[in-house]
């Protein structure tokens, strides 16, 4: 019998790394993707699987009952990435963040309670942890986050812990530390200060630059997820690291010698409000379930910005477009 799997927010980044991932190692699984193609949602992401007759694509918005319902019937497992996911952005405008990462999980977890899914794996994110000076935080630690993105993540949480302990609803939750790869919307460090080097533009860290974040790539990311949703504990949540903390400057240091570029282009600008210094998860509880990261950092960030520089074609519409991109980066960085 054919297992099916829903994955909300598959043609984003992780997403669509997971709808791959799947497929390819799967070859009983059929996967159904639910998209609204917001900015950060693109169909061109899926183009590797487009022409399986395993892969589903359904275009419809987490927060709309009748379509979540629709895409739901007949799965037997949520995969839930759809969110609104980058802090600047929650900043300037936290509306959406609050409708589609609470709202939107608080309609999935629903659909799911009715429908009866077998299992329910919500992504979530380090930041619902808030900063950490030393150590590292455990599943256990509260949740305590800075910004309306975090917060939002946060919120949905509590929904998904509140459905577990109430109606018994199969869910586990994964957090992981920041994710890098190809394919991720250019408002995120490494694309946003790839594809400015590559112009010649100015890298805009904030602050001292010394803010300290760990690295995963998305190849272990999705990895980690797989082992989560057929191995992981109901009512669990887990922490994913990929063991590589660095501080920003040392990040845009490396893209701009993998692209052979001057470090006279980083230009330090004002701090973000309530700007974390830094993030630090103990994944220990996981790597009991036998995974562990693979990537090396230095190769895989390398490979992620020539990614980025042999491919202009994915990411040179994202810079024309007036209506998002620009005026989001005028608006923030000529804030």
């Amino acid at each position: 019998m054919r297992k099916t799997v829903l994955i909300t927010g598959g043609a984003g980044f992780i997403g669509s790394h997971f709808t791959e991932y799947l497929l390819a190692h799967y070859p009983d699984y059929e996967v159904r993707v639910l998209d609204a193609l917001t900015y950060a949602g693109r169909r061109e992401n899926l183009a590797a699987v487009e022409g399986d007759p395993r892969f589903i694509f359904i275009h419809g918005d987490v927060r709309d009952k009748q379509t979540v319902r629709e895409a739901m019937q007949g799965a037997h497992d949520v995969v839930h990435f759809a969110a609104e996911t980058h802090v600047d952005r929650s900043i300037l405008d936290p509306d959406a963040f609050i409708t589609t990462d609470v709202y939107g999980s608080f309609v999935m977890l629903e659909t799911a309670r009715q429908v009866g899914v077998e299992r329910f794996v919500h992504v979530s994110t380090d930041e619902v942890y808030g900063a950490i000076e030393q150590g590292a935080f455990t599943e256990e630690s509260p949740l305590r986050p800075s910004s309306p993105y975090a917060a939002s993540k946060a919120g949905a949480d509590l929904l998904v812990q509140a459905y577990a302990r109430t109606y018994g609803l199969p869910v586990l939750i994964v957090r992981p530390s920041n994710t890098f790869g190809s394919r991720q919307y250019p408002e995120k460090l490494i694309p946003l200060f790839t594809v400015r080097a590559l112009h010649d533009q100015p890298l805009p860290l904030y602050g001292d630059g010394q803010q300290r974040r760990d690295w995963l790539y998305v190849g272990d990311h999705v990895r980690a997820i797989d082992t989560v949703l057929h191995r992981g504990q109901f009512g669990e949540a887990y922490n994913i690291a990929g063991g590589n903390e660095r501080a920003n400057i040392e990040v845009s240091r490396l893209i701009l010698h993998t692209l052979g570029k001057p470090e006279s282009l980083i230009q330090f600008v004002k701090d973000r409000p309530a700007h974390d210094r830094r993030y630090a998860l103990d994944d220990s509880k996981l790597r009991a379930l036998g995974w562990r990261p693979e990537a090396d950092f230095e190769t895989a960030l390398r490979e992620t910005v020539l990614w980025y520089a042999n491919h202009p074609e994915w990411w040179q519409p994202i810079l024309q477009n007036k209506q998002d991109y620009q005026a989001f980066v005028q608006r923030w960085y000529g804030r």
